[in-house]
Formats: structure tokens, C-alpha cells, sequence
């Protein structure tokens, strides 16, 4: 790690910058500050009215019939398949590059994941890959739109209607992205999303679930709320009270108007906000050419990529250090970093519990062991851009 000693003899890192860049930081600006002092004096903290604003208001923007709001992205994959009837003796394939929550949804319905090696350039799940590991006991795919990048959605969307299985989308990375002009998260059974505090669009911690069918969005909301048939803001209204029953054993995965109180104004922004992160990431591509970084493809033809992330690959032998090395060296240039991800296999409870090895996927393990997210952020500033090209050049001997 690039150190220096002050003259107390305190290890400080070596840096241009007067301030450390964090990684992912949102961009949050008066009118969400607005928005959730209003919440806080109307003294409706819970799910409420501004829920049902947010869930209008990001239906109408992907296009889709019903929306759902809930609490995370892993709330919105787990009550996906539990709608679905995803259970016990049950397979579900999905990618190996993934966050955990993606598996962990699938555990926890009772199911198997089953994983399929991801394409080595896109870094999407390989359809090719999906058709080797069909069984007569898998009964959904779970995809995942990684860094906004679209998947190949023409053979998914085959493969799931000629064998009958459900097709979920996780696109917590993947708000703005399209595929052939059709927006990310309507192609199959249900889209889910996230509203994490690195996402493109933030409620801090938040998730949405969208899809075209009436009762499974009901049934959806229903399971969200300890399976009552009335929310509390029905309960509670001055409409005067009203009787709720419990018809399934339900979950505690409700947002709260504190929480779509911030993503109503982050989605008014995710347009012009998409824009600047494009603009972050084509300067990415231009200023780390010659480091010998292995950089993202860029978007094929006829599709939107979301810019969530930029996650270039590190070939130690060009670029003269290791990813790790390199993630060190540009930590003490107070530049955040992240890795998106070490693939599945690598995390020794799904070792355990799956009996599995990462080599089992070469593509996901060799992505997982060399790539770095670089910050991407409409927040970032031309300075902010200029000083991480400048930090990985440097860190890189370019």
C-alpha cells in the first residue's frame, strides 16, 4: 500500500485530494429534505400515502400495469417467488456474479438455486449456460441485469416460455436500462428492483417489485404486510377503521412514506441523472485506455445500458499489480472503491450448504478475482472523474 510516515511516525496515505471520495455516496438535494421534513410534521412516518405516490409514479415511468413497494430489493425477489409458488423441491437457476442476496431469496423459500456460468465479456448469465442446467425440477429463472448491462433477452425469454418457467429480473442494477427498446424488468413474470443508498435511484434502504398481473400484485402486497388484507394506512385513514384479516403467513416487507419521500424526488431526476453518469462512464473509457485494464464492452446497439457501475478487469501482467494491489493503492488515494463480485462460489456457506466450488463457473470466478468498481455517481464532479483516472494511471504505472 502507498504509505507515507508524518512525524509522529503515523502510516498516511499518499493522496492529491483534500478529501476522501466515497464510493457510491447518492446525490440528495433539498427537495427530498423537503419531502421527509413534510412526512415527519404530518406525523405519517409509516407506508401511506407517499408509498402509494411512489408506486404510481414508477409504474407509470417503467410502463408497467402494477407496481409494489417494498422495503428491499431482497424483500422484492423473496415475495416474487413465494407469489409465484416457488418452494420445497423446486430449482431456480440464476448467475454466479451476483450479490448474495439473489441466492439467499431463493433459499429462502425452500428452493435450490442453480447457478449458470455468466457470459465472460458481458458478464450477464450465458442462455447457452441456462439450457445446460434445466432439470424437470427447475421452475424459474432469476436473472440478473449486472452493472445495467442488459441480458440477452430474446433467448431468455424463449427458453423460459418453451419450458413453462417463471422469469424473474433482478434489475437492482438496472432502473434505465432497455433491451431492443423495451425497458428492463417487463419482460417476464415480475421486475424487481432496488433503492439502496448506492442505487440510482435511493430511499436509503427501499425495494419495487412491478408486473402485469393484477393478482399477483396483490397477492404480492398482501404477503408484504404479514398476509393482512389492509394496509395500516387503510386501517387508519379518516375513512374510520377498519377490520383487517390475516390470510397468509405474511412478511414484514412494507417501505415507508420516509423512505418514498426521498425516491419521488430521486425519480424525477433519474433521467438527467442517467445522463451524467453516462457521461462519467464514456470518460472512464477514454481515460484508461493504455493501462492495461481489461474496460467494460461497450453497449451493444439497440439497448440502454444503465451506468450503474463501471467495473473494469484487472490482467495483473499488463497492468503490473493485482486487483487487490490496486484496490489498496487507490484507497490511499482516497479514492472508494468496490469489488461486484467475488462470484457465489467463492463464499464458503454457499460451499456448504450447496456443495459447490467456484471453478465450477470460470467465467464468474476469473471476473470475481480481477474486477474493481470504480465510483459512478451523477454526484461526481469533472474534477472528481479527472482525479480517479489520474489515481488509476498513477496506481497502474501507465
Amino acid at each position: 500500500m502507498h504509505l507515507k510516515t508524518d512525524s509522529h511516525g503515523q502510516a498516511r496515505p499518499i493522496t492529491g485530494r483534500s478529501e476522501f471520495l466515497v464510493f457510491g455516496a447518492p446525490q440528495i438535494e433539498e427537495p427530498e429534505i423537503d419531502e421527509v421534513v413534510d412526512s415527519m410534521r404530518a406525523a405519517w412516518l409509516g407506508t401511506g400515502p407517499k408509498v402509494a405516490q411512489f408506486e404510481e409514479n414508477f409504474r407509470s415511468y417503467k410502463g408497467a400495469s402494477h407496481a409494489v413497494a417494498v422495503n428491499s430489493c431482497t424483500a422484492a425477489l423473496h415475495v416474487s417467488l413465494v407469489a409465484l409458488g416457488i418452494g420445497p423441491g423446486d430449482e431456480v437457476i440464476t448467475t454466479p456474479l451476483t450479490f448474495c442476496a439473489t441466492v439467499n431469496a431463493i433459499l429462502h423459500t425452500g428452493a435450490t438455486p442453480v447457478l449458470a456460468d455468466v457470459d465472460p465479456l458481458t458478464m450477464n448469465i450465458d442462455p447457452a449456460e441456462v439450457e445446460q442446467r434445466l432439470t424437470p425440477r427447475t421452475r424459474a429463472l432469476l436473472l440478473v441485469h449486472f452493472t445495467g448491462r442488459p441480458c440477452e433477452m430474446d433467448d431468455l425469454t424463449r427458453i423460459a416460455q418453451e419450458h413453462e418457467l417463471f422469469l424473474v429480473e433482478d434489475c437492482a442494477h438496472a432502473i434505465e436500462t432497455e433491451f431492443h427498446e423495451q425497458k428492463a424488468g417487463t419482460f417476464g413474470d415480475v421486475g424487481c428492483f432496488s433503492f439502496y443508498a448506492t442505487k440510482n435511484v435511493t430511499t436509503g434502504e427501499g425495494g419495487m417489485v412491478i408486473t402485469e398481473d393484477r393478482s399477483l400484485a396483490d397477492r404480492m402486497k398482501m404477503l408484504a404486510l404479514h398476509g393482512m388484507t389492509k394496509d395500516a394506512w387503510k386501517r387508519f385513514s379518516d375513512v374510520g377503521y377498519q377490520h383487517y384479516q390475516v390470510v397468509a403467513a405474511g412478511f414484514k416487507y412494507n417501505m415507508m412514506d420516509l423512505q418514498a419521500a426521498i425516491g419521488i424526488h430521486q425519480l424525477r431526476r433519474v433521467e438527467a441523472n442517467w445522463i451524467r453518469r453516462r457521461e462519467v462512464w464514456n470518460r472512464y473509457q477514454e481515460g484508461l485506455q493504455g493501462t492495461g485494464l481489461v474496460l467494460p464492452l461497450d453497449p451493444d446497439p439497440d439497448t440502454r445500458h444503465g451506468h450503474h457501475l463501471y467495473t473494469p478487469l484487472v490482467d495483473e501482467e499488463h497492468c503490473g499489480v493485482s486487483r487487490d494491489e490496486l484496490l489498496e493503492a487507490l484507497t490511499a488515494r482516497s479514492i472508494g472503491v468496490g469489488v461486484h463480485y467475488l462470484s457465489i462460489g467463492e463464499h464458503p456457506y454457499y460451499q456448504s450448504r450447496l456443495g459447490i466450488s467456484p471453478d465450477e463457473w470460470p467465467n464468474a470466478m476469473s471476473i470475481g478475482r480481477t474486477t474493481l468498481s470504480l465510483p459512478l455517481s451523477a454526484r461526481l464532479t469533472d474534477s472528481d472523474v479527472a482525479d480517479v483516472i489520474a489515481a488509476v494511471r498513477d496506481s497502474v504505472g501507465a
